[in-house]
């Protein structure tokens, strides 16, 4: 198991050019990757009301799923708990999630689950990361932009997806608000977002939005 502390800010997607200069000019040009994401979860959505989050990813190596609790994000900064795992292929791996998940309520409610899971929406974007170095700490500076597509009635429902995920790797979590405040300095509209993507998944199927909201709360 792993804790990921997360700072997530939302940004126009005019401002993308802007921001990778920011950090190419610190650090040397950004690593573009493609990522293609599906969330799962049953129909009357378990996962969610559980507080949890299953999804798999397409990334240029390989298969990974992640299953993970959604915790609570407060101004964009969240801790969660995080289990992922290499996968053959296109497919999920229950058991050995199950097998790594060491938090037992997160672990029984997907087991529950798991009979009934089915892709709900998936999540594809171009991100670019650098490597940051704050007072000591490594920070993963992830640029996302993409979109959310969910199948509703036959008809595909689309969201944006345009923000920044600066991922604390080791050292103090004080570094993310530090380079936070540092690109709200350079760039004052930027927002804390204390939506998941996962989240903002959900939403776009048109779920009653308290419902879900209080779910994760």
């Amino acid at each position: 198991m792993g804790i990921e502390r997360e700072l997530k800010l939302a940004l126009a997607p005019s401002r993308h050019d802007d921001i990778a200069r920011f950090f190419d000019e610190r650090t040397g040009a950004g690593k573009p990757i493609e990522l293609a994401n599906v969330y799962f979860d049953t129909p009357d959505c378990a996962l969610a009301k559980a507080k949890s989050a299953l999804r798999l990813r397409r990334t240029p190596a390989h298969w990974l799923q992640t299953y993970k609790t959604l915790g609570k994000s407060v101004a964009g900064l969240s801790n969660r708990q995080e289990w992922e795992l290499p996968v053959e292929g296109e497919a999920l791996e229950i058991d050995a999630l199950l097998a790594a998940c060491d938090n037992a309520a997160a672990r029984e409610a997907l087991e529950r689950a798991a009979p009934e899971l089915v892709a709900l929406f998936k999540t594809d974007f171009r991100r670019t990361l650098w490597d940051i170095e704050r007072e000591g700490s490594q920070i993963e500076v992830a640029l996302d932009i993409g979109e959310i597509t969910a199948e509703v009635d036959g008809t595909t429902r689309r969201g944006e997806i345009s923000e920044l995920e600066l991922e604390l790797k080791s050292g103090e979590e004080s570094a993310l608000s530090m380079l936070a405040a540092e690109l709200r300095g350079a760039f004052p509209e930027i927002d804390p977002e204390d939506l998941s993507k996962a989240q903002r998944g959900y939403l776009l199927r048109e779920k009653p939005e308290s419902t879900i909201r209080n779910a994760w709360a």
